[in-house]
């Protein structure tokens, strides 16, 4: 599917859809600010290579416009998730999810079960997309497995094992489906 099916795919389930490239938006420089306070320093990356949905934005790095169809088909399912996430639970409810429990930073269940639904369809897609092999890459597995226990996303879920664990038993999931 091209990126532009993608988008009116989403456009349909999605009718107040958009994208702001991050460079241009007050919010995501501000994010920018804080998660460098917080994570003291050590999460540098936010305006230049994550892609963040906020409500019904999907705010992007300039990275976006170098993807393949192929990955961006991959994000913009992971996105996905997080959209429905959002309709299901209330703007107010993801936010909570998202920032509270257990603490915002070192041990966030709600952000790392969010993330952990949505990093699942980042697998199934790269499995469909990229073929299994790619969805066993041992540099995949290590790049999700550290997102959840490094700073980039505040050290939501500190357990190693147990990430390596769930994304184990996901992949093995999505080999049998």
């Amino acid at each position: 599917m091209t990126r532009e099916e993608l988008l009116e795919e989403l456009r349909r389930e999605f009718p107040r859809f958009r994208i702001c490239y991050k460079r241009t938006s007050q919010l995501s420089r501000a994010i920018h600010w804080a998660l460098l306070a917080l994570t003291f320093g050590r999460q540098r990356e936010f305006l230049t290579g994550y892609y963040t949905v906020i409500g019904d934005t999907l705010y992007v790095p300039e990275t976006w416009d170098a993807l393949d169809d192929a990955d961006c088909e991959i994000l913009l399912r992971h996105e996905r998730v997080h959209l429905r996430q959002r309709r299901r639970y209330g703007t107010f409810g993801m936010a909570f999810l998202y920032l509270v429990p257990f603490f915002p930073l070192g041990l966030a269940y709600g952000r790392a079960r969010l993330e952990w639904e949505a990093y699942r369809e980042t697998l199934r897609a790269t499995a469909d997309l990229r073929g299994r092999a790619a969805a066993r890459d041992p540099r995949l597995r290590e790049r999700i497995v550290r997102r959840f226990v490094g700073p980039a996303y505040g050290w939501m879920w500190p357990f190693r094992s147990q990430v390596e664990r769930w994304y184990d038993q996901a992949l093995a999931e999505i080999e049998r489906a």
